[in-house]
């Protein structure tokens, strides 16, 4: 193989993905030729409707996955939090490279820290997950749909549509955010529980072995596990990328501490644990606390949730 097609998503953040991982194929492969093959998906183009009402994050996967399976390209990258746990027959995920920063963070060009916000702030995110626990801590905020690229969230925000907006910390280091915004306040994460491989690039690849083989150096063992823990969660609470769930493993020397959390979109009802495991644990412990939160009640919490999205 002397190309390798990697389809990508139009906006900064994908492109930025895309051209990492393709610097990286490059520099680990003397000669190989590394193609990027733009492409907007149906997420791109319906921004007046939330995820949750439209099919989820898959919608920003589905046409790049296709132009795999037609032989178009070899490989997609993929903010891994946006990635389905399930794959279509001839795709699989094939590499999860190092994490970056796994927080959620508050931008906003008025208010320093979270607390600052005054009462009914309007606040912009698009995810449940953040929705239900920005107001399980603040029921007064009037949390509004906010759709669109990194850039187009900044320019409403900037505009005043919004006191705040919530962005990953992944994104905001990736694309050198910090000069743009007067505050960014990171939530810790016993505030707000990330989402399942939030801050990992998850690297989907057409099922052939000499396109794996080329890829398999960007695995890195840490976010493996740590992002094993949490897919296995999500997977066993049949859970989509646009429901309520938050899940974080971090690895520790020879341990694992996790934080998950299930609720309700309006954070009046959630199922919550924090705990250790071993890291010897890794391929079980994502389950056994998914049976946890199943014996507790979460699969008829999640059931509502998604009623209520649906709205």
């Amino acid at each position: 193989m002397k190309i390798l097609k990697i389809a990508t998503r139009k906006s900064a953040l994908a492109l930025w993905q895309s051209e990492h991982i393709k610097a990286r194929l490059m520099a680990q492969h003397a000669g190989l030729q590394v193609e990027l093959v733009g492409m907007k998906t149906k997420g791109d183009v319906i921004l007046d409707t939330p995820l949750a009402k439209i099919g989820g994050k898959g919608l920003f996967t589905k046409e790049l996955e296709d132009s795999m399976l037609s032989g178009q390209t070899h490989i997609a990258v993929h903010s891994l939090k946006d990635v389905p746990v399930a794959f279509l027959d001839g795709l699989v995920l094939a590499a999860i490279c190092s994490r970056e920063d796994v927080r959620d963070a508050m931008i906003s060009q008025r208010y320093v820290k979270f607390d600052d916000l005054p009462q009914s702030a309007k606040v912009g995110t698009t995810s449940l997950r953040r929705k239900m626990q920005l107001l399980r801590m603040r029921p007064d905020l009037n949390i509004i749909s906010l759709r669109g690229n990194v850039q187009t969230r900044l320019r409403k925000l900037k505009e005043g549509e919004f006191d705040a907006i919530i962005l990953a910390m992944a994104g905001i280091n990736r694309l050198n955010l910090a000069d743009e915004v007067a505050h960014i306040y990171p939530f810790d994460i016993a505030q707000m529980t990330p989402a399942m491989g939030q801050g990992a690039l998850g690297v989907e690849a057409v099922d052939d072995a000499q396109i794996l083989e080329k890829i398999k150096f960007l695995n890195d063992e840490r976010s493996v596990i740590e992002t094993r823990v949490e897919r296995d969660f999500v997977t066993l609470l049949e859970g989509g990328c646009q429901v309520p769930i938050g899940i974080n493993a971090r690895l520790a020397g020879e341990e694992i501490e996790i934080n998950a959390i299930v609720g309700l979109p309006d954070g009046s009802e959630v199922i919550t644990e924090n705990l250790t495991a071993k890291k010897s644990e890794f391929e079980s412990v994502g389950k056994e606390l998914a049976r946890e939160f199943i014996a507790r009640g979460a699969k008829e919490l999640l059931k509502r949730a998604e009623e209520m999205a649906n709205l």
